[in-house]
């Protein structure tokens, strides 16, 4: 039978497995032929696997067995490129580890495919995932599935682009600053940060530890919660995860709901097009009964600023490893030194080194107390007052980006406009929150805008629920 790539999901596919009606060893091949119709143009795949018939054909031989089907059973997924798979190069997009082949997989790769996942190949990005258009890659830029003239966000932006142009059935990215929410929300898909800790970061190469977290880029939020149930959990390969908990409270009705609204940070920092949708959106909840409140967040502000100190620090740590003598592609020289430089400097992208240097200079001393120990304070109190805004309201709503995709270049010559298109998502990952995006409208250019949940620490089944009912009220 053919297959509607545009309107599966992974809800519908399992249930098409399931009762016999497909296979497969279809849907594999029929991404793989969309892969080499578009991959081309748009530069969401830096490379497909030769294995991923293989494993279509073994889930294929488990459902005719007569087993019940796993939770992911035969679902094609698209992989960022800094998540290891076992024997396939993982460089981060990356000229530092453009021959890297993993050694081992990342604990998110063994638990899908545990569930019965099949793995179609790794994704174009940022470079060590610094970025917001996935324009920093060593190997080119990934373009808009909609519009190839603009970017798909970053820094999972191959991801999103293989899902939204139905290249994969979902996929995998990181997320830091927002870079699976803000992808997600410029090519029109739902994007899940998790709980930090939710989710094992073993097998993930690091940019910044304490805000970087796996989650699932995918067209709806049934999928979303799906992937995220495989995923989640203890690993005792990181020492940061946590036993997920049970929700320890039920619910609410829908009438009974409190959104809560930043508008300190919202007001003056978004198009009219975001502005519109997003107020639409609320109009819609409130004649649901839904209680749409005003709430103060006064640290909010200082989120960016904290992150693009906390997160260069953690980076200039990260990627001293990339020397050429432990990993990476050596640049030989006359001397040790000049090697190492050669090496980090030919090897790391312009992005990269501007934050290596960035992070190296607010530790070094007499500026580290002056900068990173201050960004530190920041990140407390801004938890704090989300914890607070938690005491009044289930979630906070707030728009995923301030912007639809923006033109390739548009923002490449100017760093800072750059890191402003994080200015929505970036305080999810500075308090450890789970966040949710999901598409909401468009604008006059038929760009999609993101419309975006967060909620208390492990509440992502409240996330769940807030997104289905937001997609019911949408469609």
């Amino acid at each position: 039978m053919a297959i509607d790539l545009r309107s599966l999901t992974i809800t519908s596919w399992c249930e098409q497995l399931a009762s016999g009606e497909a296979r497969a060893i279809d849907l594999v091949a029929a991404y793989q032929v969309e892969i080499t119709r578009r991959n081309g143009e748009l530069n969401a795949y830096l490379e497909v696997f030769d294995d991923a018939r293989a494993a279509a054909e073994e889930s294929d031989r488990w459902v005719a067995a007569g087993k019940a089907p796993r939770p992911l059973e035969g679902v094609p997924l698209a992989i960022k490129d800094n998540i290891l798979i076992e024997g396939e190069i993982c460089s981060a997009a990356s000229k530092m580890l453009a021959s890297y082949r993993a050694t081992y997989s990342a604990t998110v790769i063994n638990r899908l495919r545990q569930a019965g996942a099949i793995i179609l190949g790794r994704t174009n990005m940022d470079e060590f995932a610094m970025g917001s258009s996935t324009e920093n890659s060593a190997f080119g830029p990934t373009r808009h599935p909609n519009d190839p003239t603009r970017v798909p966000g970053g820094s999972s932006g191959g991801t999103a682009a293989a899902v939204a142009a139905h290249l994969a059935l979902a996929g995998l990215g990181s997320d830091t600053a927002g870079s699976v929410r803000q992808p997600a929300s410029f090519c029109g898909l739902v994007g899940l940060k998790p709980t930090y800790g939710a989710v094992s970061r073993f097998g993930l190469i690091a940019m910044a530890s304490s805000l970087d977290q796996i989650g699932p880029i995918t067209k709806t939020v049934a999928d979303a919660e799906i992937i995220f149930s495989v995923i989640r959990g203890r690993d005792d390969l990181d020492a940061t995860t946590v036993e997920y908990p049970r929700p320890q409270e039920p619910l609410p009705v829908v009438a009974d709901l409190r959104l809560g609204v930043p508008e300190n940070l919202i007001s003056d920092r978004v198009s009219e097009a975001v502005k519109q949708n997003f107020d639409q959106a609320l109009e819609v909840w409130r004649a649901l009964g839904v209680k749409v409140v005003p709430i103060n967040l006064p640290r909010l502000v200082d989120a960016l600023a904290a992150y693009y100190i906390i997160s260069p620090a953690e980076v200039s740590s990260n990627l001293a490893r990339f020397d050429g003598m432990r990993y990476a592609d050596r640049v030989t020289a006359p001397t040790l030194l000049e090697e190492y430089e050669r090496t980090r400097g030919e090897g790391f992208g312009q992005e990269v080194r501007r934050r290596i240097i960035l992070g190296t200079y607010v530790l070094s001393s007499g500026y580290y107390d002056a900068y990173y120990r201050r960004a530190l304070v920041a990140r407390a109190f801004l938890t704090a007052d989300f914890l607070d805004a938690f005491k009044q309201v289930d979630a906070v709503v707030m728009p995923t980006t301030p912007s639809t995709a923006f033109a390739l270049g548009e923002k490449t010559i100017s760093p800072l406009q750059m890191y402003l298109a994080d200015i929505f998502t970036v305080p999810a990952n500075i308090a450890g929150l789970p966040a949710l995006t999901l598409p909401q409208g468009e604008d006059e250019q038929g760009l999609p805008c993101g419309f975006q949940f967060i909620t208390p620490l492990f509440r992502e089944d409240l996330l769940f629920y807030l997104g289905k009912q937001h997609a019911n009220l949408s469609a």
